[in-house]
């Protein structure tokens, strides 16, 4: 006869290994940053260099040409991590738009229009006129604030004011987690990578600045910057500047950690130049999005959204990001970039 604190402790073992069998379930987002090529409506804006971009310009850009783009970037962005979340992002950062105009008619696209996007954007003094953004879908994503920080330039032989793009900074709750994001698009490498890189190297610079300043409030902030950064994860802006590590394990307090660093070593990129890849565009996570707290959201895993329509099918650029312009007329492609994602993972609470 089995004794009655036998019998108790086999209950607790038999109950103790349901427990433990019990499947978890896990809330899932994607995060993601897409350089949309150019996306300019068709109007002349007097202060910016945006004369090619009209009906009458050089690239002939009419209604008909910009409504195509407007759809492609709608259906790449509405299809971005959707086979893991079953959801397009929850938060997407942008580069190369010229307005909240353009932002607008994305957002309205019908692939996007039932996901309500919200708007970030402010105007930025880039001479081209482009500028970044964030959208956000409003029932998943709260913002708390948002600001721009200009990033002050001068040409090293003339000493005149080189004007680009804002970073923008959104603070935000995303099912009660406090998430600060950073959309950047650096200076470009024209002229050359080393002629043009002390440009990027202050863009860090005031990309550390923020984070710090962040972080000086609370040295546990949930930060994801990211971006087109024209530079590659081994680059000093990203290595040294930001000391953005590779690996986990290395990630101290206030730290960075960069997802991306490991799929360039492999050769994956985003663009590509002359037959070699590049991973300008990239997310990078702090400390507390990588530790394992089960309570809020934790960095899970980064890819490249990369499927077969977004490729260059022949040609010269086979195998390229099928860009949307290319000899002087519009491909009916999509972006001479391809969008970077990252996914955040929370466990749900138990029901008792």
């Amino acid at each position: 006869m089995i004794s009655k604190s036998l019998f108790t402790f086999v209950i607790l073992l038999i109950t103790s290994i349901v427990i433990s069998q019990e499947k978890k379930e896990y809330k899932i987002h994607t995060i993601a940053f897409y350089n949309l090529e150019n996306l300019f409506d068709t109007e002349n804006d007097p202060i910016t260099f945006d004369d090619d971009r009209t009906p009458k310009g050089k690239d002939h850009w009419t209604q008909e040409v910009y409504t195509h783009k407007v759809k492609n970037m709608a259906k790449v962005i509405s299809e971005i991590g959707i086979d893991f979340t079953k959801n397009s992002p929850a938060i997407i950062g942008v580069a190369e738009v010229e307005n909240r105009k353009v932002l607008e008619d994305l957002a309205n696209e019908n692939s996007l229009k039932a996901k309500d996007y919200g708007i970030i954007h402010f105007d930025s003094p880039d001479r081209r006129g482009i500028d970044v953004a964030l959208l956000y879908q409003k029932k998943l994503f709260k913002v708390k604030s948002s600001k721009k920080y200009k990033l002050i330039l001068y040409a090293q032989d003339t000493n005149t004011r080189v004007y680009t793009r804002d970073q923008l900074l959104v603070s935000g709750y995303l099912d009660g987690d406090l998430i600060h994001i950073i959309v950047n698009h650096w200076p470009s490498r024209r002229g050359g990578e080393a002629r043009s890189r002390y440009k990027r190297e202050k863009a860090a610079t005031l990309n550390k600045k923020i984070i710090d300043s962040l972080f000086a409030i609370d040295p546990y902030s949930k930060i994801i910057t990211m971006g087109d950064l024209n530079d590659n994860p081994n680059n000093t802006s990203v290595k040294k500047i930001l000391d953005a590590k590779s690996s986990k394990k290395e990630v101290v307090m206030k730290g960075l950690y960069n997802p991306m660093a490991r799929l360039v070593k492999k050769g994956i990129g985003s663009l590509a130049w002359q037959d070699r890849w590049s991973l300008f565009d990239q997310i990078i996570v702090s400390k507390s999005l990588v530790d394992k707290e089960y309570s809020s959201y934790r960095y899970y895993k980064a890819g490249i959204y990369n499927a077969a329509y977004l490729i260059t099918p022949d040609g010269k650029y086979k195998g390229y990001p099928f860009r949307s312009f290319s000899n002087g007329s519009f491909t009916k492609g999509y972006s001479d970039h391809f969008p970077v994602y990252i996914t955040l993972i929370k466990q749900k609470r138990q029901s008792k």
